[in-house]
């Protein structure tokens, strides 16, 4: 299983467009019912920040099969001040996750 984190700092006056994005990926995942995945996505309290959590327990990630994840990717350089971090986590103990 894949455990993988990323965190990012969205520009201002583009953070709506960028929740709606998110919106219509959880909308897709909802439709799509994928097996395999547990992914969960959250704001910081400063309003810009987000963090994105995803369980992969699957040969290939089914975010990349949906429309609406290659729509958030896309463009997500000019909708954030600075590259994506993405860290791969090593699971030590969870419960429920």
């Amino acid at each position: 299983m894949r455990r993988v984190m990323v965190r990012y700092k969205v520009k201002p006056e583009r953070v709506a467009e960028h929740e709606a994005l998110i919106r219509d990926v959880f909308e897709a995942l909802t439709k799509a019912a994928p097996e395999g995945i547990r992914y969960g996505a959250f704001k910081q309290p400063d309003g810009l920040s987000f963090v994105h959590i995803a369980l992969v327990d699957a040969a290939k990630n089914p975010l990349d099969a949906l429309d609406a994840f290659k729509a958030f990717t896309a463009r997500i350089a000019e909708r954030c001040e600075g590259p994506p971090v993405v860290v791969d986590l090593e699971a030590i103990g969870s419960f429920g996750f």
